[in-house]
């Protein structure tokens, strides 16, 4: 796909403000309090995967609303002492998947846990396992634009908020180090690991590549490709609602979230993304922190050539030297 957005010598000064509710911190302190549960652990199951040198729990936690939600726990074999932990957050459409899919983080030495997302999980992958109970509000069948006309009634409220509760719930888990909790994840993960970044004040780091809900009236108006194209399609045929719908999503912004993040930060973006596009991912960057005073660490990697795919391996393997370099500080 060509270069679509703006250029990259643009793109490095790109700040927008969001357009921000002014109740936006009021909302979310409302939300994750009425979410906050004694206990956040439901059960903790041991699986056979079939794998030696893992070990792997299904995990169930309170999630918004107490509902429980669902995730694979993992950790490596031979040993109970105290890991650090890398909570992973689901692209759009797919759900937790089978557990033996994603042991990059469990073999670099940690404990990982990947949340499954909310009602979906059925557009890719291998399903997921947690319904959405809430999703009977007014919008499309898609998850983002499922209760699209209210902030209160909108699948990324209870979304996020199931998200901040993984890291709650990762914490209680035996053998992990509670202090050094992660946030990771692309596209909508990616989404999800900056609204914990700004919502979880002693988060210890975030990893966000391609993130979704950033930048999103701009989105909006550049890309038709979903889930943003979910959206215009459907604010195409409900003429009329879309200053309704662009309130829902202002709390949902994620250069808002990244304005009151606090942990270091590894961005990855493709300049090429015509799924996410990337003045979202650098507006979120260039934002990232500024109201408690950036980390050092924190740090962006741009590839000119690449989509949404970003820097594939190649940034993977830079996130996995980033994140020990910034927990061996």
């Amino acid at each position: 796909m060509p270069a679509f957005d703006l250029p990259l010598t643009e793109l490095v000064h790109h700040r927008p403000l969001p357009e921000e509710p002014a109740d936006f911190d009021e909302f979310w302190h409302e939300t994750l309090k009425g979410a906050a549960q004694p206990e956040v652990l439901v059960s903790v199951q041991p699986v056979e995967t079939g794998l030696r040198l893992t070990r792997t729990w299904d995990v169930t936690f309170r999630g918004f609303a107490g509902d429980p939600v669902r995730a694979w726990f993992s950790r490596p074999a031979g040993g109970d002492e105290p890991l650090p932990a890398v909570v992973e957050f689901a692209g759009y459409g797919r759900g937790r998947g089978l557990p033996h899919e994603r042991l990059t983080w469990v073999n670099a030495g940690y404990a990982h846990l990947l949340m499954d997302s909310r009602g979906q999980g059925d557009q890719y992958g291998n399903g997921g396992h947690t319904p959405d109970p809430h999703a009977a509000a007014p919008g499309g069948p898609g998850p983002a634009v499922r209760g699209l006309l209210a902030p209160h009634d909108y699948h990324y409220r209870r979304l996020i908020t199931d998200a901040v509760r993984a890291v709650a719930a990762v914490r209680e888990l035996p053998g992990v180090d509670a202090g050094r909790v992660a946030a990771v994840g692309n596209s909508q993960g990616g989404g999800l690991a900056l609204a914990v970044a700004g919502l979880v004040p002693d988060l210890a780091a975030a990893l966000v590549t391609a993130p979704f809900l950033c930048g999103i009236r701009r989105a909006l108006d550049l890309t038709d490709a979903s889930p943003y194209g979910e959206i215009t399609a459907y604010l195409s045929v409900h003429r009329g609602s879309e200053q309704a719908a662009h309130r829902t999503l202002a709390y949902m912004e994620g250069i808002s979230f990244a304005r009151r993040a606090h942990a270091p930060a590894h961005f990855g973006v493709g300049l090429r993304d015509t799924v996410c596009p990337p003045s979202g991912a650098y507006a979120a960057f260039n934002r990232y922190a500024e109201l408690s005073g950036a980390d050092p660490r924190t740090e962006i990697h741009a590839y000119p050539y690449n989509g949404h795919e970003g820097g594939d391996a190649v940034q993977v393997r830079r996130q996995l030297d980033w994140l020990r370099r910034t927990w061996e500080r």
